[in-house]
């Protein structure tokens, strides 16, 4: 008696031990690479910052400058004077209608009221519209809604700078700057200005007029 199990001892491998079952194949058509997409267009990131379109001929106003608003005082200004002027004419048209009965000066009077209502709008965004950009050799002046108007004045072509103040303007503490050039289509006026403003302006224009005149 060995002591060995019945029928033997175990048979040895002859070959490697085995190793673990092979991965299943993978059911399906095989995995392809991504197409490449379209060129990146130019102002993409990876081609640099993007740049703003340039101003359109419609846009006169460049956007390259620091512009100065003026002051929104001028608004109360313009609206003053607007009341004078509406005030008159209902006035005239309430007593033609009052002699007279007749329907018209009642399809005036509306037509008035209807008028300074839209030119009150008009007057709070023109008011905005107004600017002015110092540049090395030039002021840039530009207001208008409809009818947009930028004025390129050449601090040599200037003649004289004068700072001028009516009744209202003086109430609201405003004052208009009136440049003066060789032609007279060309001068221009910053209105709605504080005095200081006013009188700075006035100074570094006449400075530089004088500085650009010797120069030529």
């Amino acid at each position: 008696m060995t002591g060995e199990p019945p029928g033997g001892p175990p048979p040895h491998p002859s070959g490697p031990p085995p190793g673990p079952p092979p991965a299943p194949y993978p059911v399906g058509p095989p995995p392809t690479e991504p197409s490449p997409g379209p060129p990146a267009a130019a102002g993409h990131p990876a081609f640099g910052p993007q740049t703003a379109p340039p101003p359109g001929p419609l846009e006169p106003w460049p956007a390259t400058v620091r512009w100065q608003s003026v002051s929104t005082d001028l608004i109360w200004v313009e609206l003053l004077r607007l009341a004078a002027l509406l005030g008159v004419a209902l006035l005239a048209l309430a007593v033609g209608w009052a002699v007279s009965g007749h329907w018209l000066f009642g399809a005036g009077i509306g037509a008035v009221v209807l008028a300074g209502a839209w030119r009150v709008v008009t007057i709070v965004r023109a008011v905005h519209a107004w600017g002015y950009a110092e540049r090395e050799n030039d002021l840039l002046v530009r207001h208008g809604l409809l009818v947009r108007r930028l004025s390129i004045v050449p601090y040599s072509r200037m003649q004289f700078v004068d700072v001028s103040a009516g009744p209202l303007e003086r109430a609201f503490d405003l004052a208009t700057v009136q440049l003066h050039t060789a032609a007279a289509a060309s001068d221009a006026r910053v209105p709605g200005l504080r005095p200081a403003e006013a009188a700075r302006l006035r100074d570094r224009l006449t400075a530089l007029g004088e500085d650009r005149a010797e120069g030529l």
